[in-house]
């Protein structure tokens, strides 16, 4: 991209920007998600058939997501963004409207494609913004996504606790939230590519650092989705609670994670990102203990909310080590974001099917092991430290605003 100086208030303006459709992607999932049972219905699918149409968005998004540097390139990184995030929060309407199997799968076929390369624009920006302020902001974009897709789930509960139509419900919020994702992307940093920079391939595999990266996010993605998926079902079957107070624990976690990101920044910009994973993955290694050896609820939520809170941060830090491990940030994002997505994709069915064999305690003991593994490996994140010393890009740098 071209070495635009930027000042700093309007780095800081293109920060809460980038913040701003952070919050506008996560909310079209929490959207989503809360409206899939209506959506089931309105399909007249089983439940094997729906987990069949929810592979569909994980292959999009894997599909689509190389193609994101490409579209930046030719674009410009505010254009693309404006386009593909409005094509993201557009896509929420598609999936309401199919009225059986064989249109869902590509209506989610589509949605997962454009929520994949959205993805990509927005954190190879955020990671541009935090290049240019020279502090750690990722986990903090990924906390307002939390936060995005806890408002969204919570309208999302409103609408189908009121009976709406999920067609009408996810028609008005796509036209909202196009609106203010168009907003918000007319801030964000115009980067653009010089004359001489040659565009990157449609399709290629990612560079072996984004390999190694995306194995770190794999293990806390894989963490992140048995937990939310199973925690429940952990606390009512093994431990014999009440539908409340397993749902209780879901919540309990979804929330850990989402205070954990926003907070999150300023602990890696005192510690860097190395030590604040390997110290991450102790939390989260001591919370899978927990949950395996939990005789009482009470036990089982302390551990479910340690493994929150030592997942929150690694996924952010894995795209901003992937946007800094080499010369195609977007490359690098896209491979990594590929792997976390196929992880988000394997783990709950994979919990399953060890548990139909097993046990949910073995199930979990596999997650304890994988939380090892962030502490085992964090150093391959060091592309994204901070704290190490390392030759700034002329595109980052940032005038003294001081006369």
């Amino acid at each position: 991209m071209s070495d635009v100086i930027y000042d700093l208030r309007e780095v800081k303006r293109a920060r809460y920007a980038v913040a701003a459709v952070f919050a506008v992607h996560g909310a079209v999932t929490g959207s989503f998600a809360t409206r899939v049972p209506w959506i089931q219905d309105h399909a007249g699918i089983s439940a094997g058939q729906l987990g069949l149409a929810l592979a569909f968005p994980a292959i999009g998004a894997s599909l689509a997501m190389p193609l994101a540097g490409r579209i930046s390139h030719r674009f410009g990184a505010r254009a693309a963004l404006r386009g593909l995030l409005s094509l993201w929060t557009l896509a929420l309407i598609l999936p309401s409207l199919a009225p059986n199997l064989y249109t869902l799968c590509p209506a989610l076929f589509v949605y997962g494609a454009t929520a994949g390369m959205s993805d990509v624009a927005m954190n190879a920006l955020g990671v541009e913004v935090e290049n240019r302020l020279d502090k750690s902001i990722m986990s903090g974009l990924h906390g307002l996504w939390s936060a995005g897709a806890l408002t969204g789930s919570a309208a999302g509960t409103i609408a189908a606790h009121l009976g709406s139509d999920a067609r009408l419900h996810h028609a008005l919020a796509a036209v909202v939230l196009t609106a203010a994702g168009l907003v918000a992307c007319g801030w964000v940093l115009d980067l653009r590519p010089t004359e001489d920079e040659e565009p990157p391939p449609r399709f290629t595999l990612p560079p072996r650092s984004a390999l190694l990266i995306g194995a770190i996010g794999f293990c806390a993605v894989f963490a992140e989705g048995a937990s939310l998926d199973w925690s429940a079902v952990y606390l009512r079957d093994q431990l014999e609670t009440s539908a409340g107070l397993a749902a209780a624990s879901t919540t309990g976690f979804t929330l850990t994670m989402a205070v954990a990101r926003i907070a999150g920044d300023r602990v890696v910009d005192r510690f860097g990102a190395v030590r604040t994973v390997r110290v991450s993955g102790l939390f989260a290694a001591l919370g899978g203990l927990l949950i395996v050896v939990a005789g009482h609820p009470a036990v089982a939520m302390a551990g479910f909310a340690l493994m929150g809170l030592g997942i929150a941060v690694v996924v952010p830090l894995c795209f901003a080590a992937a946007g800094r491990s080499g010369p195609n940030p977007s490359q690098a994002i896209a491979g990594v974001a590929t792997i976390t997505y196929t992880s988000g994709l394997v783990a709950p069915s994979a919990i399953g099917t060890l548990a139909q064999a097993t046990s949910l305690v073995v199930s979990f003991g596999l997650v304890t092991v994988l939380a090892c593994g962030l502490t085992a490996f964090a150093g391959v994140l060091r592309a994204g430290d901070r704290n190490r010393p390392r030759i700034s890009r002329p595109s980052a740098a940032v005038p003294d605003p001081r006369p």
